[in-house]
């Protein structure tokens, strides 16, 4: 349900932000491109699509959609939302450990916090799946993965663009995948969307 909203202080337009998105510089685990956005959901959006991939092995996988309704919608307390998507394999043992969704949920809201996104009416949900094959395919190892789903709502203005929401999304990918985040303060000199692939 759209609602009118006041509009952001200083409002950056959403072209300014794809543009952003596209020259956004990724760790080199990193393999971002941009994919088709959901047309219906809201007036404006952009989507990327990223694998993690370590020393040849595919790690983890997600999807960040950034949608825009300049009418404000009242679900997001704002005009902007950032939807995302991120998966990996893990260990057998963790998807037992009860704490694994309140863990995963965190890596979300501590990578937001350490960028200094700030942001507003987070949501989402973290399941730990795990599966056993049988019959003919009884010689497949058993998998577990986390699946981690959740979007919120960019406070954006001139001061205070999408990069940070970028690096955070990038942390979460990372975390989730089983790579360590980047220490505080690196800046990463990484390829672009696109670029050298």
């Amino acid at each position: 349900m759209s609602a009118q909203l006041p509009p952001e202080a200083g409002a950056v337009d959403f072209d300014g932000l794809t543009r952003e998105l596209d020259n956004h510089s990724w760790r080199p685990e990193v393999r971002v491109e941009r994919i088709g956005s959901p047309q219906r959901i809201a007036p404006h959006s952009a989507a990327v699509q990223a694998d993690v991939v370590s020393d040849g092995e595919d790690l983890g996988n997600g999807r960040l959609v950034l949608l825009h309704d300049p009418q404000g919608n009242e679900a997001w307390e704002g005009t902007f939302r950032c939807v995302t998507f991120a998966r990996a394999d893990v260990d057998l043992e963790m998807v037992t450990d009860p704490l694994l969704a309140e863990v995963g949920w965190s890596w979300l809201a501590d990578a937001l916090d350490n960028h200094g996104a700030l942001y507003t009416a987070a949501s989402g949900t973290v399941t730990a799946l795990s599966s056993r094959c049988f019959g003919a395919m009884q010689d497949e190892p058993d998998r577990a993965e986390v699946e981690i789903r959740a979007s919120w709502t960019p406070l954006l203005d001139e001061g205070h663009g999408l990069a940070p929401h970028l690096a955070a999304w990038q942390d979460l990918l990372c975390t989730t995948a089983g790579l360590p985040a980047l220490p505080h303060g690196v800046v990463l000199l990484g390829s672009r969307m696109g670029r050298g692939r």
